[in-house]
């Protein structure tokens, strides 16, 4: 099996995630990743999405599967399998920012506790990092908003929707004026940026 990284984004696959793609005969993905990918899957490819997750892991060996952005950043890339690497919302939404990726530390709220993600944030704050938090559509941003009120020296925050897509969108605010997502497509920078 192949777990090929789409990026985040149409425009964003590698030469060599187009190169397994393009000799795939079997592919399963998202719809979002099937989409990216599309331009550059054979018509004689059979193209599943994926409805179970859990069911990955007992694929063949001549199966690709696409994730989004990187498979190891809060991908698939826990599956068995050769990974092939793709351009994450991470790399797009700090050159977009301008902040070197050595100063960053991610911390991941989709498919973990909320509150756990924002503790993770805050401690990481304390050491002078900037955060990279990884959002689902639930995530609770007035919880988070209210608990940076008080950090010191105070943060900025950005909310980075739709990263590598022609409506892409950066808006930075403060948690005293947040910057507010428009999409359920969203990841944020969080720090002395």
């Amino acid at each position: 099996m192949k777990i090929v990284g789409v990026g985040c984004g149409p425009g964003l696959l590698t030469e060599q995630a187009i190169a397994v793609i393009a000799g795939a005969t079997l592919i399963y993905g998202s719809d979002r990743a099937i989409g990216i990918a599309r331009p550059h899957i054979s018509p004689s490819c059979t193209v599943k999405t994926i409805d179970d997750f859990k069911s990955l892991r007992k694929l063949g060996g001549d199966a690709v599967v696409l994730s989004t952005g990187d498979p190891m950043l809060a991908g698939l890339g826990y599956l068995d399998g050769e990974v092939v690497p793709g351009i994450s919302s991470l790399q797009i939404a700090l050159a977009r920012l301008h902040i070197p990726l050595a100063r960053v530390a991610i911390v991941v709220a989709h498919g973990t506790g909320h509150e756990k993600a924002i503790d993770e944030t805050l401690a990481e704050l304390a050491r002078k990092r900037i955060i990279l938090l990884l959002t689902d559509p639930k995530f609770d941003l007035t919880g988070l908003y209210s608990r940076l009120e008080v950090v010191i020296p105070p943060v900025r925050i950005a909310v980075c929707e739709d990263l590598g897509y022609p409506y892409e969108r950066i808006v930075t605010g403060s948690p005293q004026d947040p910057p507010r997502p428009r999409s359920d497509l969203y990841t944020m920078v969080i720090g002395n940026f």
